[in-house]
């Protein structure tokens, strides 16, 4: 009697996890994709491959790839836990989070973000984005912020 198969082609949550904190080192350090392939004997599409978690990377190619972007292999897995708890289940694909930061928007966003020191200056950045969420969904504008906001 032939066995019956789950085929989930979706990535696995930490496999997606893993192949953001690739790119996200990557684009910290200024690096090309050809250019982290070439150090560590790849070609660029596998180093695509893996960023979007289309493919596992193995443990030694993780390893040539926290030397190639001078870090540690655990900084591969920082943040897991909370997110892996939070992971979509199988077959629902990436969150939203993660397809956010795939797109350069995403990452430039991200890596620039934080560099805002003043946080009431943050929090107004947000309750713009919210706004022009609503805006597109049709909903009407909020007359009051969504939390208070404080003196920095």
């Amino acid at each position: 009697m032939a066995k019956e198969f789950d085929v989930d082609r979706s990535p696995n949550p930490i496999d997606l996890h893993v192949g953001l904190r690739i790119r996200l080192r990557r684009k910290e350090l200024g690096v090309s994709q050809e250019k982290l392939a070439e150090s560590i004997g790849l070609t660029f599409q596998q180093v695509q491959k893996y960023e979007r978690a289309a493919n596992r990377v193995s443990a030694s190619k993780l390893w040539d790839m926290a030397r190639a972007l001078q870090t540690s292999i655990s900084y591969f897995f920082d943040g897991l836990p909370d997110e892996a708890l939070n992971a979509p289940a199988p077959g629902e694909g990436p969150s939203p989070a993660h397809a956010f930061l795939m797109t350069p928007e995403g990452m430039e966003l991200a890596s620039v973000f934080p560099k805002i020191r003043r946080a009431r200056v943050r929090r107004r950045i947000l309750d713009l984005v919210r706004a022009m969420v609503d805006e597109e969904e049709g909903e009407p504008e909020p007359a009051l912020p969504r939390e208070p906001i404080e003196a920095d």
